[in-house]
């Protein structure tokens, strides 16, 4: 029986990951910004489920958290950084608070999580870090250059942590869903502060309009995706990424021969510039 304390649980891939931990007999803390909200889940799921209030970007909040976790359960074995929220707009639209508060949240708010579990999953001898990464976060697409680097950042640091923490059983897992049936275009999106009208012509502004039209409509059923983060765990697998959906895969593809295609034009620069 594994202990799983997943950021983020309100709605949305959070909510139905820790319904999907819990059916299949593990245990699960559960962090909510409001306070009834963690008391509701704690009452719902009893001896199965802990509700607490947790703010990532508060390091008192997180420190105090994974120390509740502990003193509930004894241990902590998965633990998933879900919490997070996604913005559009163009970059030039974003003030620098707005710039701050997204990564404050999607890249320090994970590094403060992880940084908090991982002693005690070294001394445990082993454990999980699923970090909720995005398609968003292996290719970026104009109108989502904010959230982009958000996730950018959580996969770069995700990647080499990988490499530092494999000698002492932990695996880290960079789920990297395509568009879900989640709040995510709906409540859970920001939007910049302005609007550049010169914009709108672009694909920042073609952006904007299909996500209007996709919001509700989208491929990816979040419980699927919750039972495929479980099953993923418990099989132990070994890959570093894990894609989620039809149209993440494409666009993942997609990115790398886009990549393939610059390296091949321009390899004969990039030799040219080394001492012989």
């Amino acid at each position: 029986m594994k202990t799983w304390l997943i950021t983020g649980v309100s709605s949305g891939f959070g909510a139905e990951l820790a319904k999907a931990v819990i059916a299949g007999g593990d245990k699960v803390v559960a962090t909510f910004r409001k306070e009834e909200q963690a008391t509701t889940f704690t009452t719902q799921y009893g001896d199965a489920g802990l509700g607490i209030v947790l703010d990532v970007t508060k390091a008192e909040q997180v420190k105090a958290g994974v120390q509740q976790s502990v003193r509930k359960f004894g241990r902590i074995d998965v633990l998933v950084n879900n919490a997070g929220y996604g913005t559009i707009g163009a970059i030039e639209e974003f003030s620098m608070e707005e710039i701050r508060q997204q990564m404050e949240t999607n890249f320090f708010g994970a590094m403060s999580m992880t940084k908090e579990v991982l002693p005690l999953m070294r001394k445990q001898g082993g454990g999980h870090i699923i970090q909720i990464s995005s398609q968003s976060g292996f290719r970026a697409t104009a109108g989502f250059g904010l959230y982009n680097a958000s996730k950018f950042a959580l996969e770069g640091f995700s990647e080499a942590l990988a490499q530092e923490v494999a000698d002492f059983g932990i695996r880290i897992v960079i789920v990297e869903p395509g568009p879900f049936r989640t709040k995510f275009l709906g409540s859970s999106m920001k939007v910049a502060s302005i609007t550049i009208p010169e914009y709108e012509p672009t694909p920042v502004g073609q952006m904007r309009l299909y996500m209007e039209r996709m919001n509700g409509k989208q491929e990816g059923d979040p419980v699927k995706a919750a039972g495929a983060i479980v099953e993923y765990v418990s099989s132990n697998k070994k890959n570093l990424r894990l894609p989620l959906g039809k149209l993440s895969v494409l666009g993942i593809r997609s990115k790398l021969a886009d990549v393939e295609k610059d390296v091949a034009a321009n390899e004969a620069i990039a030799n040219s510039v080394v001492f012989v």
